[in-house]
Parts: C-alpha cells; structure tokens; sequence
C-alpha cells in the first residue's frame, strides 16, 4: 500500500515536470529555433565579455528594450559556436501559465525538470528572463552559484530592484549589463542601412539625414522601429512602465499623479526641472514628487543630470535637467512635436554619451553648457547643441562652451548643429560644429 501510495506520488511529481518542460520547449532551442531578431553586435560581446568574469550576469534597462531578444540571440551564438542547446535553459518568469506559480519552489522545480528531463550534457546556461516577478529569487541564484552548478543570467527592468537585491544578496557575486533602446547606429542598421568606411557613410547623406528625423520622431524601441503601428506600441509601453515597473513595485495608489509626473518630465525634456515647481503644479508633496521621480528614473523611464560642482550638496540643491530613454515615448505624449527638434537633438546626444558609460553634467555660470564629460576627477570634454544656429544665437553658444572651456582648461570644444560644419579658433580654444547625424556615426564608421 505504502509503495503504491509513493509510485503515484512520484508518478504525480512526474506529471508536474512534464508540464513545466512542455511550456518551456516553446521558449527554449531544444527542439526549435526561437526569433532572434537584428543581432545587436556590441552587446552580444559585452555578454561573452562578462561571463568570463565567472560572475552572475545581470542584465537590466527599461522595459522593451530588447533584453529578452539579446538572451536569445547570445545562445543561438553559442550554439552556433558548437556548444549543445541542451545546456541552455531559458525560463520567461513572465509566462501567463506560469504567473500563478511563481515562487522560490517553482524556480528550483523547474530547474530540476530541465535536469531531469532535458539532460545537459555539460555546465548548463540559466537565465532568468524578468527576475523580480518571483519573490526570493535571489536565494536560487545565489544557490546555484556558490555550488559553481550554471552559467547565470539574470534580467530585469528595475535598477532600484538590482542594486538592492543583488547588493544585498549576491554581493561581490554579480556583475551588470544596461540595455537600452536602439542608438541611432543600431536604428540604421534595423532599417538595412550600414557602411564600412566613412566614404559610404558620406555618399549616404541624404538617406542617412532622412533616418535620423525618423529616429528622433518615433525613438528606438526594437519593435516600434519595425513596426508600422508605433503610436499604439508605444503607449502600451508607457502604460506598462508606470503600471507593471512602478505602481504595482512600489504599491502607488496615487497612480494618476504619477502618470501626471511622468508626463510633465518627457514633455520637459532637455529642460531644468525644479521639485517645488512639480509640487505646485502637480498638487502633491515634495516627498511624493521626489520619490515619484526616482521611481521613474529608476525604471529608466527618465534621466537627471546635475549642475557641475566639487560639492555634493550643491549638485543636490541645483535643478537639474531631466532626458527621456527614448524619444518616441515623449513624442506621444507631447503636443508641441514639431517646434522642439533642439531639445530633441540635446536628448539624443544626451542618449548617445549615457550609452557609452561618461559621467555627465551641465554647466552654469554667466552663460550654460549643456553636457561636460567628466573621467575620474578631470572635466575632458564640453559639448553645446544647438539645432538651428543662426547669427543671433551663434554667439550665445559659443560664450557658453568657451566659458566651460577656459574654466576647466580645456583646448577643444564641440558644438553639434543641424547641418553646420566648420571648425574656428577663439584666442588659443578650437571649437569644432558638426552635425548631429555625423557625430552620432562618428565611432561607427
């Protein structure tokens, strides 16, 4: 009696395996080959890059960025290098059938079905695809690297859930990969546009300056730039934002003064935004609205860049001026489009520094700079953007890079335009005008 009782049990335990395989083959390259999409060259190397430190990954950014996309297309790499797709297990924690079961147990039993029933044949690759959703996650990982069992990934669209959790609990254990919306670069490439040498980008000018105006109109998100229906994905996007990576994270009731913040920030763009002037606008405490805008940021929703100063606090009381990841969300939500193509060429420079890790400020004094790039303690680069430069506000522009240029001691300066390109000297400084569509290509080529 007792043995029939345990072979129905296991037999039950079995079923139950079965059924988290069979969603998974669907996910998985076991048996199929899931879309990959454009491949993303860079970070796909950044990913071999960094699992050779033997860390856990993290991979994090704003949602719809493309990080799920990447993870499938850096296994069907390593396949494709040799490796066997049964030592990959790729498990979507966002999965309808799976939403209900979601926990600490399902995570190992589904680890344990993929042993049981997959069969690596070697160390196998796990990554977990949106990781927040499970309660407790971080025991598992934490698990199974300290056992050296797995190659780990982890995703998510929280940088406050990361930071927090992962510094908590895999402290010294993980190292972090930020995925953001296409850079104009990338964008090119999605609409099979690409050159080797700088003489094709040259003879590419027309349909290269055509592209950028898309780009700063609808943004970068993967799927937008594919598809025709860019308006309704993006609002989903901005909904699923504040509803799945804010309010329900951060249990804000208030959700229609939140959606309230997030409009006035995208629709501010390039500008300084001050907390008591939110606050009166808004109707809601200081403490909310500051909270409130670190939710977003957090979300990568938005981006704040201080005033430069060697002291801390007066970078914390200086307004600071506020990017949107990606320019088509502002876009949708703005009514004043067509009027704002400087504050949409500032954002999209804004973008392409942040997507190459420099620390950024502005610059106040007499006249403003827009963006000063600091490395370790040195300011090595000042950078004014001005779409429409014309003789009246010419001079502006450049006693504004020239004071940042004298005050940190710096020969060179940059002042991105439209279509102006010229290079002039000022006394013993050297200030460089070139279009935004040739700076932003300028590594690329």
């Amino acid at each position: 009696m007792t043995d029939t009782f345990l072979n129905f049990k296991d037999g039950m335990i079995s079923m139950e395996k079965e059924k988290i395989i069979e969603i998974l083959d669907a996910w998985n390259f076991w048996t199929k080959e899931p879309e990959v999409g454009i491949t993303r060259e860079d970070y796909l190397r950044l990913f071999e890059k960094l699992k050779e430190t033997g860390q856990v990954v993290a991979i994090i950014g704003v949602r719809r960025s493309g990080k799920s996309t990447l993870i499938k297309q850096y296994i069907k790499r390593l396949i494709g290098s040799g490796e066997d797709r049964k030592n990959f297990l790729y498990i979507n924690l966002e999965e309808p059938r799976f939403i209900d079961e979601l926990s600490l147990k399902f995570l190992q039993d589904a680890y344990e079905a993929y042993l049981e029933i997959v069969g690596p044949t070697s160390k196998p690759y796990v990554f977990l695809d949106e990781v927040q959703n499970v309660k407790g996650w971080e025991k598992f990982v934490r698990a199974l690297h300290e056992k050296n069992e797995a190659v780990i990934f982890i995703s998510g669209s929280s940088a406050k859930l990361l930071s927090r959790e992962l510094g908590t609990a895999l402290t010294g254990r993980h190292v972090d990969i930020v995925v953001y919306p296409l850079t104009f670069g990338e964008f090119l490439a999605f609409n099979n546009l690409k050159f080797e040498t700088r003489l094709e980008l040259l003879s590419n000018k027309i349909k290269i300056k055509k592209l950028l105006r898309e780009y700063l109109s609808h943004g970068g998100f993967p799927l937008v730039v594919l598809s025709k229906e860019k308006e309704e994905i993006l609002g989903r996007y901005f909904d699923d934002i504040l509803a799945r990576d804010i309010a329900e994270r951060h249990r804000i009731k208030k959700t229609d003064k939140l959606k309230i913040l997030a409009k006035y920030y995208l629709t501010n763009i390039s500008s300084q935004s001050s907390l008591r002037k939110i606050k009166n606008f808004i109707g809601i405490s200081l403490d909310t609205v500051e909270r409130f805008s670190y939710y977003l940021r957090d979300a990568y929703l938005i981006f704040f860049v201080s005033k430069f100063s060697y002291s801390l606090k007066e970078q914390e009381i200086n307004p600071k001026k506020v990017y949107a990841v990606d320019l088509g969300l502002r876009n949708m939500l703005s009514f004043k489009f067509s009027d704002d193509w400087g504050k949409l060429y500032e954002n999209a420079v804004f973008f392409e520094l942040l997507k190459k890790n420099r620390e950024l400020y502005y610059h106040r004094d007499r006249y403003e700079c827009d963006f000063l790039v600091k490395k370790g303690e040195t300011v090595k680069e000042a950078i004014q953007v001005c779409f429409a430069l014309t003789e009246e506000n010419k001079r502006r522009e450049i006693d504004g890079l020239l004071e940042a240029m004298e005050r940190f001691k710096l020969r060179n300066g940059t002042i991105i335009t439209e279509d102006f390109e010229a290079k002039e000297r000022h006394g013993s400084k050297i200030i460089n005008f070139i279009p935004l569509w040739k700076w932003l290509l300028m590594s690329t080529a």
